[in-house]
């Protein structure tokens, strides 16, 4: 069995399935990044436990996944299922993302005591003091909300917010909706006899780039994004 390789698991129909990838390339394409799938999977083989070697049924991996190619599959576990991280990837990948969330909430909060900025060092030593996790895979902007919940019972902290309108196309609603909502507060939506979707939502005020790139991203270009 090779050597250098980690396992990415997904769970489908009930059962699971394992497949052997290699660890960079396989973090790479859970972060967006496309990767070769013949060079990702290092065994072309689905398994239902790859470390007692027990393989997958044709007709398992059929009704799974509609195909037998390892190949798709293996891209398909990968995207959607759980990839074990080693140890040095975890830590890289946690500390990148922490020093994001940092870099957010020190850009967009203040105390408001004094409605002075919070410096960065005092924020990472709150988080440590309230022991807050960070999800390496989430981006940095969809955990800052949790974040600040568990920072407000050590640090007087408050973000300053803007109110935006988003207009998305109603094929993206669903990928907008749900971004918009995991970095801020969507308080008026309604559906547009065009199809399209607009909606309000309050965001921290240093938020207006990414979020307007990322919405055009989700759109194809198609969406919009207006400051009130």
């Amino acid at each position: 069995m090779p050597q250098n390789y980690t396992i990415a698991r997904m769970t489908k129909r009930g059962e699971t399935f394992e497949v052997l990838v290699d660890p960079d390339l396989a973090l790479k394409i859970r972060l967006g990044q496309a990767q070769p799938s013949q060079k990702v999977l290092v065994y072309p083989e689905v398994y239902r436990d790859a470390k007692k070697g027990i393989r997958a049924k044709e007709e398992e991996l059929r009704k799974a996944f509609g195909t037998t190619d390892p190949y798709q599959i293996a891209l398909t576990i990968v995207r959607e299922g759980e990839v074990q991280l080693t140890a040095e990837q975890r830590r890289a990948l946690i500390e990148e993302k922490r020093r994001k969330v940092i870099d957010l909430i020190a850009r967009n909060a203040i105390d408001p005591r004094t409605n002075a900025p919070i410096p960065p060092q005092r924020i990472e030593l709150a988080m440590k003091e309230v022991g807050v996790q960070i999800d390496p895979f989430a981006e940095a902007s969809e955990q800052v909300g949790k974040v600040m919940e568990r920072l407000r019972t050590v640090l007087p902290i408050k973000i300053v917010q803007i109110t935006v309108e988003v207009r998305s196309p109603g094929d993206a609603q669903p990928r907008v909706s749900g971004y918009l909502r995991g970095v801020g507060r969507i308080v008026k939506e309604e559906w547009k006899g065009d199809g399209s979707w607009v909606c309000q939502v309050e965001l921290p005020g240093g938020m207006l780039g990414e979020v307007t790139d990322r919405v055009m991203r989700l759109t194809s270009g198609r969406g919009d994004v207006r400051k009130l």
